[in-house]
C-alpha cells in the first residue's frame, strides 16, 4: 500500500505586521484569499491524500468557508498562540495516523507554492525522515550582537528556508513530545524543532522557488498581486490551448 501524505496548512497567526486589520491569510490577492490559494495547491496535488487547516480560533468560520470548496480538506481546527502550538494542534488531529505517514507543514501565508516544490519534498521523504525547502541567500548574512558584527558566515553556505517542510509523522511526533516538555522551548519552524530535539536525524534540503514568497508586510501584498495576475493569466492561456485542442 502506498504511503499516505497529509498536508497541514498552518494559518494560526494573525499577521499583525501586515496591518490589514484581519489575519493575513484572509486577505485577497487576485480575487482569492491567501489561505484559499495555499490550500488549493495541496488539494490539487496528486501525491496529497488529505489536507488539514489550522486557523486562529477567532476566525475558524472564515477559514472553514475558504476551505469548503476543496475535497481533500478533512479538518479545520483552531491553532495556538505560537507556531509550535499550532503544529501541536495539527498533530493531535493526526493521532490516529501511522508513524510512516508523510506530513507536510506549510505556512498559509505562502500562497504560491508550486507543484514542483511539493514533488521534491514528497520524493525526498522516501529516503529521509525530515526535509526542508531552501533557496540560496542572495544577501550577505552576518551575526550581530550589541550592534556589532561578530561573525560573517560564507554566503554560499547560507539558505533561506521556505515551506512546506516534510517529515515522517513518527519523527515529528517524537520531536514535539520532547519540545513541549521543555519550558525553554523557542522555535520558529518545525525543522528547527527536529534539529534541536532530535539532533541525530539528518534534515535533507531541497530546492525552493523564489515565487514561494511569504506574505508578511504590505509590500509583499503588492508582489503577490503581480504573481497572482501572472499565474492566473498563464492558467487562462493553458485552458484556451486545451479548448483549442479539443475543437
Amino acid at each position: 500500500m502506498a504511503t499516505r501524505t497529509v498536508a497541514v496548512v498552518l494559518a494560526g497567526g494573525i499577521g499583525a505586521r501586515l496591518g490589514a486589520g484581519r489575519p493575513k491569510q484572509l486577505v485577497e490577492v487576485g480575487g482569492r484569499t491567501i489561505l484559499a490559494r495555499a490550500v488549493a495547491a495541496f488539494d490539487a496535488h496528486p501525491a496529497v491524500d488529505e489536507v488539514v487547516v489550522v486557523m486562529a480560533a477567532a476566525h475558524l468560520r472564515e477559514a472553514a468557508a475558504a476551505a469548503a470548496p476543496f475535497r481533500r480538506v478533512s479538518a479545520v481546527v483552531a491553532g495556538g498562540d505560537t507556531r509550535t502550538a499550532s503544529t501541536a494542534a495539527a498533530l493531535r488531529v493526526l493521532e490516529g495516523h501511522a508513524d510512516e505517514v508523510r506530513v507536510l507543514f506549510h505556512d498559509a501565508a505562502r500562497p504560491f507554492v508550486g507543484a514542483a516544490v511539493i514533488d521534491r519534498v514528497v520524493d525526498a521523504l522516501d529516503g529521509h525522515e525530515a526535509v526542508a525547502v531552501g533557496v540560496p541567500a542572495s544577501d550577505t548574512i552576518v551575526v550581530v550582537e550589541d550592534g556589532l558584527v561578530v561573525s560573517m558566515p560564507p554566503r554560499e553556505t547560507m539558505s533561506r528556508f521556505q515551506t512546506p517542510q516534510g517529515f515522517r509523522l513518527g519523527t515529528v511526533r517524537r520531536a514535539y513530545a520532547l519540545a513541549l516538555a521543555d519550558p525553554d522551548l523557542r522555535a520558529t519552524d518545525d525543522c528547527g524543532v527536529v534539529h534541536r530535539y532530535l539532533p541525530d536525524v539528518p534534515i535533507r534540503v531541497v530546492a525552493g522557488d523564489e515565487r514561494n514568497l511569504k506574505v508578511t508586510r504590505p509590500l509583499d501584498v503588492v508582489v503577490a498581486e503581480h504573481l497572482a495576475a501572472a499565474g492566473d493569466a498563464a492558467g487562462d492561456a493553458a485552458a484556451d490551448t486545451v479548448t483549442e485542442d479539443l475543437t
